[in-house]
């Protein structure tokens, strides 16, 4: 009984004892012509300084890494993450609101709005109709800056109707307060104030007939080799601008964009001048227009009475004050025999009005003086009160000039 007990509390014994490997694995002990020295047959042998300098080099390289990316974080950007830091939670941003439509005299849509890729303002969208171009002029869109903040929030006319009806157009911007996380995606967002959009503008011109008024000038200018012409009709009654148009023009929308450099410099290259709006901004002879006024100012000053003839032979020879050996010719268009001033009015005799005007032998003329007096009566001289911008005036001339 003893020895079965003893037998068992060996096993025991056994069992708990803990294993070594040097008790399983061939070593020194078991094969004992392996070289000690050179750590042959052992299980366990110390690591190389080598292979310490090795991991110590790429530590130091990873602490490196981390210290430099560190410093970049704290040290250069550190005030752009303290931004992006107070403003994670709550950031006010603006809601840009829709420009108004434009249409012509029948409804015509003229500029419309489309939604813009990426961006949080509508693009504008022009017709594609030609000889429109100098009356609604384009736009220029808000810009933003590396970090995506808007330093211009606004989306302005830079010519034509969108120039001079910009306040009209353009609206009033709304305001909101967007709620993000630090990753910058938008958790929340509470409008404060909703925009206002533009109000729409209805033009009195008409663009299909402005369209067949710029080609038919385009097609004159080609086939004659005139660098450029404009046309306005009116509407006598009203006085509304039923069409007008300037050739060469400008595409809006390639304004607008501002993504093809190569047409912008073409219009800025081409020597007939397409940004200039001929019909408003181009200073021109005035030509036989002026002789209807010329007329009523004659009969204000009773120079001539309307039932009274000149005989126009197809010119006028005039005396030169400098040199009196000489004469300064001045043609008419033809001789027209003798006119009265309705038959002056009508044929557009020019030897009628240059006597009037100037005075010819024995005929009193208006003079410089009073010829710049009616026609300042008129409008002369003044900008165009036109709806759209106009800088630009006509000069009459009078002596001090």
């Amino acid at each position: 009984m003893n020895l079965f007990l003893k037998d068992i509390f060996r096993r025991r014994e056994s069992l708990d004892r803990e294993i070594f490997p040097d008790e399983i694995f061939l070593d020194a002990r078991n094969l004992p012509q392996f070289d000690t020295h050179q750590l042959e047959g052992r299980m366990e042998h110390p690591i190389s300084r080598r292979t310490i300098w090795v991991f110590g080099f790429f530590g130091l390289i990873v602490a490196l890494v981390f210290v430099c990316r560190l410093w970049f974080l704290e040290i250069v950007q550190g005030e752009v993450y303290a931004v992006l830091s107070e403003e994670n939670r709550l950031r006010h941003t603006i809601i840009f609101p829709d420009r108004g439509i434009i249409t012509d005299r029948r409804g015509e849509v003229l500029a419309s709005n489309e939604a813009a890729s990426g961006e949080a303002f509508s693009a504008r969208r022009y017709t594609t109709r030609r000889g429109l171009g100098h009356i609604l002029g384009f736009v220029s869109y808000p810009a933003k800056d590396s970090a995506g903040f808007y330093y211009n929030t606004s989306l302005e006319g830079r010519e034509g109707v969108e120039r001079f009806f910009n306040d009209t157009l353009g609206g009033v911007a709304g305001l909101q307060v967007v709620e993000t996380d630090v990753r910058g995606v938008v958790q929340s967002a509470n409008i404060l104030n909703p925009p206002r959009s533009g109000e729409p503008l209805k033009l009195s011109v008409d663009a299909a007939l402005t369209e067949k008024l710029y080609s038919i000038i385009a097609d004159l200018a080609g086939e004659v080799g005139f660098e450029g012409g404009a046309g306005v009709f009116l509407d006598v009654n009203t006085g509304e601008i039923v069409a007008m148009t300037s050739f060469p023009e400008y595409i809006p929308d390639v304004l607008s964009q501002g993504i093809d450099a190569a047409a912008i410099e073409s219009y800025r290259l081409d020597s007939r001048k397409p940004f200039l709006n001929r019909a408003v901004r181009g200073l021109y002879t005035p030509g036989s227009i002026v002789k209807p006024f010329l007329a009523l100012a004659a009969l204000k000053e009773n120079i001539i009475k309307p039932e009274e003839e000149i005989v126009s032979t197809g010119s006028i020879s005039i005396p030169n004050p400098f040199d009196k050996t000489k004469q300064s010719v001045f043609k008419d268009w033809k001789a027209h025999g003798p006119v009265d001033m309705r038959r002056a009015l009508a044929v557009s005799s020019n030897v009628y009005f240059y006597e009037i005007g100037g005075g010819f032998r024995n005929r009193r003329g208006l003079g410089i003086s009073a010829i710049g007096k009616y026609m300042k009566m008129f409008g002369f001289g003044e900008p165009v009160p036109a709806d759209f911008p106009v800088d630009e005036k006509g000069v009459v001339p009078d002596p001090l000039w």
